[in-house]
């Protein structure tokens, strides 16, 4: 298959929709599939072998990783060169307004994965006022895609109960042998622990966001004093965090990639994870490869990776002392640990980006084969609409 991907998350981004790009592009490419990628400039020029066009962009002020590029004109040229067979919108924003549109023109098919609960994010950066905005876009972009992927039942449930359809589950898939417990290593926990490698060590691995809810985890710290922590990752509230951890023992390493990172998971005694927005959840499934136990908030995609009590612990997301009463029964349930950790690895290991992809490959194929072109090649006024009101309501984010 001719496939083109447009994304704004990508390189040198790293975060999970990055990874599942990333992984994804491998996997498709080893199965002799062509490959056009559209990211905002800054990234790589090609990625296991397929072009990556980069389209001028800026920084996002409230999360300055990530980058947004405007659709331009030149993308019609090369999507004509490239001739796909279907086009993938991953997470789009503004960039997606470009596929939204180029591939109505020329009569390609559609997909849509949806990778975070915007909605829902709003709330923490001060913006609820835009979620009913949201949503109507949201609505407008998905009824256009010949087919809306979902990394979880919940982002299903809640684009199913907002009018959207054309829905399926994309599987979930995790690098089972990268992490592993066979990583752990005791130079890495005497880093992870500040040379205390003989107390609990907790760790958390992901974007140190506002949404992440991070600050909870102080209140385990208060709760548990002999427990270390150790927070792997980076992002825009990297320095409030560092303010509000001071004199904790607590260690922040900023990214990890590869083998330190595997190695980060399979040394410590609990992963941890305060979130509630969470759509899927990858870096669980990288603990739970890694022989890490999870303790994380019954909401999101978290439920479709972690069963309670069998491969991971979870808490309630109404209860306030739930995170801290949960990390305390999993620290102090041995036997149990090793029970969980023996069911995690045996549950994720059925689940590889191999697999995922060729999920993938299936749906794509017969989202092709079911594909019916509009007898107009004109894009439809509500799509037009649907532009201006995108780029106004980015607009509002942006000014004073």
């Amino acid at each position: 298959m001719r496939i083109v991907l447009m994304t704004e998350p990508f390189l040198p981004k790293i975060d999970g929709i990055v990874t599942m790009l990333t992984r994804t592009v491998e996997c498709l490419r080893r199965r002799g599939d062509d490959v056009l990628i559209f990211a905002p400039s800054g990234g790589p020029a090609e990625l296991f072998g397929a072009e990556v066009v980069g389209l001028p962009s800026t920084r996002f002020p409230l999360y300055p990783e990530l980058r947004l590029a405007l659709p331009r004109a030149s993308m019609r040229a090369r999507l004509n060169a490239f001739r796909p067979d279907i086009v993938h919108l991953f997470e789009p924003a503004l960039l997606g307004l470009g596929g939204l549109y180029y591939s109505q023109v020329l009569k390609l098919p559609l997909v849509i994965s949806s990778h975070t609960n915007l909605p829902a994010y709003l709330r923490y950066y001060k913006l609820g006022a835009l979620e009913s905005l949201t949503w109507m876009l949201m609505r407008e972009r998905h009824r256009r895609a010949n087919l809306n992927l979902c990394t979880s039942t919940v982002t299903m449930n809640d684009l199913h109960i907002h009018g959207i359809k054309d829905l399926a589950l994309w599987e979930r898939a995790v690098d089972s042998t990268l992490f592993a417990p066979g990583a752990r290593s005791a130079e890495m926990r005497n880093r992870l622990s500040n040379n205390e490698p003989g107390k609990p060590l907790l760790l958390y691995v992901g974007r140190l966001s506002s949404e992440k809810e991070i600050p909870r985890l102080r209140d385990v710290l208060r709760a548990l004093p002999e427990t270390r922590l150790a927070i792997v990752g980076d992002g825009p509230v990297r320095q409030e965090l560092e303010k509000l951890f001071h004199g904790t023992p607590t260690v922040f390493t900023g990214y990890l990639r590869g083998e330190a990172l595997a190695s980060a998971y399979a040394s410590a005694d609990l992963f941890v994870l305060p979130s509630k927005t969470e759509t899927l959840g990858l870096v669980l499934l990288e603990a739970m490869a890694s022989g890490c136990p999870v303790v994380a908030c019954r909401a999101g995609g978290v439920p479709d990776a972690v069963q309670d009590g069998a491969t991971g612990f979870l808490f309630e997301p109404t209860d306030p002392d739930g995170l801290v009463r949960t990390v305390k029964h999993a620290l102090s349930s041995a036997t149990d640990l090793d029970a969980i950790r023996g069911n995690a690895r045996q549950d994720v290991e059925q689940h590889s980006w191999e697999g995922a992809t060729d999920q993938l490959r299936q749906l794509y194929a017969e989202t092709i084969q079911n594909y019916s072109p509009n007898t107009s090649s004109r894009p439809d006024n509500a799509l037009k609409r649907l532009a201006i009101r995108a780029t106004l309501a980015t607009l509002r984010t942006l000014l004073p």
